[in-house]
């Protein structure tokens, strides 16, 4: 009985986070097509960070109640999400295009930054020191968004812009933090009722849940051929959750995890190399690389669900 109740919570949550998340994502969208920013770098910071408030909010929550596995284990799993089944499952659905700048500027950011954080967890802890070097590139990094303000390479049409942006993003961020909430309480005892270690549930099924946000983004973006949106938001949104959110948790305070962590770091540097040369060649990411990026991402939760 309790078992379906925590599925029945999980659900729930997951639906609470997308909706909440969409909501915060439309709104900021709005407001900063209104201030006349580009499609890409919506993508890259405006987007992204609303599409990485549930990961935000679920690893916080998560480092304040001592749970480091969870923390870490959902940043490391989400970004293997995003890249495999979220950027893989879009472009089997519509090839994506892609520019100079995404590869060359914000892919290389993130292999760099995948590549340190990996380097850092290496001994299983996470330092502050090392949280507060991470944090500092991220805004080193959006520093040079602003700087380099080129015009988008990805035309868009004009967004409507309505009086209730505002409101209608504070009760986006409400809504995700209340499922973040309830996903951290009903998937930590739902693990702990099958004997599932907190870095397995962290890294695929609050992983997930975390992503969903990325996921309806990036199809509907996509979709719609903009995809500056749909590739800049996945791009962006593993840079804010590898130094927003993993640099601000070790800087709460030192994180320390399992072994398991090993294996799926590897995991998350390949899965962000691959995608570089995917995004490269012939510029777009193809139905086919979109498969092959599906079909790791699928490996790496099979394997994970199959070591517990």
């Amino acid at each position: 009985m309790q078992i379906a109740i925590d599925i029945l919570l999980i659900v729930a949550s997951v639906v609470l986070i997308a909706k909440g998340a969409s909501w915060l994502v439309d709104s900021a969208v709005h407001i900063a097509h209104r201030l006349g920013v580009s499609d890409l770098i919506i993508g890259l910071t405006i987007v992204a960070m609303g599409t990485s408030a549930p990961e935000f909010a679920v690893t916080i929550l998560a480092v304040l109640r001592d749970m480091a596995d969870i923390s870490v284990g959902n940043i490391v799993g989400s970004n293997i999400f995003n890249l495999g089944f979220v950027l893989g499952g879009t472009a089997i659905i519509r090839s994506l295009q892609t520019t100079k700048s995404i590869v060359y500027r914000d892919g290389t950011f993130l292999l760099l930054g995948t590549v340190l954080v990996t380097i850092f967890l290496w001994d299983l802890s996470l330092k502050q020191l090392e949280g507060l070097i991470l944090f500092a590139l991220l805004f080193t990094y959006l520093g040079f968004l602003y700087i380099k303000r080129e015009v988008p390479e990805f035309e868009s049409e004009s967004v409507e812009t309505h009086w209730y942006d505002w409101p209608l993003l504070i009760a986006g961020f409400g809504s995700v933090l209340g499922g973040s909430h309830l996903l951290v309480d009903s998937a930590t005892d739902l693990a702990r009722l099958f004997g599932i270690s907190e870095w397995i549930i962290g890294v695929t099924i609050i992983a997930a849940g975390t992503s969903m946000p990325e996921l309806a983004t990036s199809i509907t973006a996509a979709l719609k051929g903009r995809h500056g949106i749909s590739i800049g938001n996945l791009l962006g949104s593993d840079i804010f959750n590898m130094f927003g959110v993993l640099g601000l948790a070790a800087l709460i305070k030192d994180l320390n995890i399992s072994s398991g962590a090993h294996l799926n770091l590897m995991f998350l540097v390949l899965m962000v190399l691959l995608t570089l040369i995917f995004l490269r060649t012939d510029w777009k990411i193809s139905r086919k690389e979109g498969f092959v990026l599906l079909g790791i991402g699928l490996a790496r939760w099979i394997y994970s669900f199959s070591n517990f």
